[in-house]
């Protein structure tokens, strides 16, 4: 309990991340990104950077490289997007998810926490519903996330596998009239890069590879995602709630499925 209670006291103070981020952490150039932006976004143009339409906060420094708390946000009246892609650049395997969002999270306003192996760009590029593309990110000082030894021995992991909580709130300040939903998930979500701290053997790469939420009928959010996404990971949302339960459907690289409703 006290664990799951500091996951999500990490995730939700990082709104206050986003104090003077403006001047503190912008992208820098990347040459990795250069290399890989094609095979990534299908497209060798670089998608422009419109604070209109998407803004990303993520701390300057990390705190701790395997918990990076990243928020993803778009002002009011901007237009609704449809897929997104975060890309952490020096990362063994670049593209640490790609998502998918229905209407009822417009306009966008949703977090998660990640691992970040080196100092790198962190960038988010959604796709908008008339098929353009946008960027937004930031530069964070972290290394050694992805082999940042796991927070739980290998017995309470086996134990409380695919364990969920879920929590609403009311919005907020520019939420206000939408709730806020908090989902966490019991996951290593191992890397392939961490050792066991008993063995000192390897720990092969084990981890939520997709993951649909729902409220009632109604699409919240899809993932589709790598070996970056934080141990036991939590997402933080905003939505217009639909009546309904939300019903959780997440499926690990092992073919183990979870189902839950709340």
């Amino acid at each position: 309990m006290k664990a799951l209670t500091l996951a999500f006291a990490l995730l939700l103070a990082a709104p206050a991340l986003a104090e003077d981020a403006e001047i503190r952490n912008p992208l820098q150039p990347s040459p990795t990104w250069d290399d890989i932006r094609l095979s990534v976004i299908g497209t060798d143009d670089e998608p422009p950077l419109d604070a209109g339409v998407l803004l990303l906060d993520a701390p300057p420094r990390a705190d701790n490289p395997a918990f990076v708390p990243v928020r993803i946000t778009q002002p009011e009246g901007a237009p609704a997007i449809t897929a997104l892609a975060l890309v952490i650049d020096q990362n063994p395997a670049p593209v640490a998810a790609e998502f998918t969002f229905g209407k009822a999270l417009m306009p966008l306003d949703f977090e998660v926490r990640v691992r970040v192996d080196a100092y790198s760009d962190l960038r988010a590029i959604a796709t908008l519903e008339d098929g353009r593309k946008v960027m937004a990110g930031r530069f964070v000082k972290a290394s050694g996330g992805c082999a940042a030894p796991a927070g739980k021995s290998m017995d309470d992991v086996r134990k409380t596998m695919g364990e969920m909580r879920y929590r609403t709130a009311a919005g907020e300040g520019e939420d206000a009239g939408r709730d806020i939903g908090t989902l966490m998930i019991r996951h290593p979500n191992f890397s392939g890069l961490q050792r066991d701290q008993l063995t000192l053997l390897t720990i092969p790469a084990e981890f939520i590879q997709t993951l649909e939420v729902k409220q009632g009928d109604q699409p919240l959010f899809t993932m589709d995602a790598g070996i970056s996404i934080s141990e036991d990971p939590v997402f933080r949302f905003a939505y217009g709630a639909p009546e309904g339960a939300v019903t959780v459907h997440a499926q690990d690289t092992e073919g183990r499925v979870w189902d839950k409703s709340f």
